[in-house]
């Protein structure tokens, strides 16, 4: 048997078979999406190969079918620091309109939390 024949697809840490139930459990939501839902469902349609750009950065996935393990954990830090960016800006704006700053927040916290289980940071699927 040969490595080739004992390789099973995997996204991060996760089986792609299990990234495909999340992204059909996410799609089943009902709607309207909050933009968390909106930011979880790019994170795993991005992870899957299935949408080019990443969520916050819109990188283009650098392996053959989706983000290497490097490039999730990338997009992963790059969510944490949009969430601590946008809540940097909401405290210094003393709260003012936050629609924007709360939507970006909001689809920040479900990239991120959908890229850490990906990586296998938690056990939590969001």
């Amino acid at each position: 048997m040969t490595s080739d024949e004992t390789t099973i697809p995997a996204v991060g840490v996760r089986l792609l078979d299990e990234v495909f139930d999340a992204i059909e459990a996410a799609n089943g939501r009902p709607q309207p999406w909050t933009g968390f839902d909106h930011g979880i469902l790019g994170a795993y349609r991005w992870a899957a190969g299935a949408q080019v750009a990443a969520p916050l950065t819109a990188a283009a996935a650098l392996g053959a079918t989706g983000p290497c393990r490097a490039q999730l954990l990338a997009e992963c830090q790059a969510a944490a620091v949009r969430l601590r960016d946008t809540s940097a800006l909401a405290a210094a704006s003393g709260g003012g309109d936050g629609a924007d700053e709360g939507a970006n927040a909001a689809y920040a916290l479900g990239a991120y939390q959908a890229l850490a289980w990906l990586c296998g940071h938690h056990e939590d699927r969001p």
